[in-house]
């Protein structure tokens, strides 16, 4: 599939744009914990140790949410999402990453293999959460709202939401 590696790249570089021109726009100032936005008033497991994750630590950034797949035939995105997060984290992004078994069953592991997965060959270091259902009736509810804002959801592995500071989907 070259031309899904030639879209998945342009994809990617109007992300990064974007979260370039959001992050250079605004400055960043935590928000107040009590004033979580609702679409951030979720809870994950977290990898590798399943430790509970709230998505209102985030509030106040710019977050890329994005379904990943361990064995999925193009996992080079996650060097990518790794690397524009060490570029812009200390503006204020955060990559999230969902791992999902939802397309091709190209995400069988369990939470410790995944991580492991991550760090061993991509070094990542953005948050990972736990395996989710990211389409279809078993989807998060996180999900399911991501996909009502932005009518769109995930069509294969490495769908990616990009939400502003105020908790709001772009």
């Amino acid at each position: 599939m070259p031309n899904a590696m030639s879209s998945a790249a342009q994809v990617f570089r109007v992300i990064l744009i974007g979260a370039a021109l959001i992050l250079g726009a605004v400055t960043f100032r935590p928000a107040n914990a009590a004033s979580c936005p609702e679409l951030l008033q979720h809870t994950f497991p977290g990898l590798p140790d399943g430790s509970p994750q709230s998505l209102c630590q985030y509030q106040g950034k710019v977050i890329l949410v994005v379904n990943t797949a361990s064995f999925c035939g193009f996992t080079d995105p996650y060097g990518g999402l790794e690397a524009l997060y060490r570029q812009f984290r200390a503006q204020g992004l955060v990559v999230l990453g969902f791992p999902s078994n939802d397309f091709g069953n190209q995400e069988p592991g369990d939470s410790k293999q995944i991580a492991s997965f991550c760090r061993r060959t991509y070094n990542v270091e953005f948050p990972m959460l736990g395996k989710s259902h990211v389409v279809g009736p078993q989807r998060t509810p996180f999900y399911a709202e991501l996909a009502r804002r932005s009518a769109q959801t995930p069509r294969w592995n490495f769908h990616k939401y990009l939400i502003d500071r105020a908790g709001s989907q772009v």
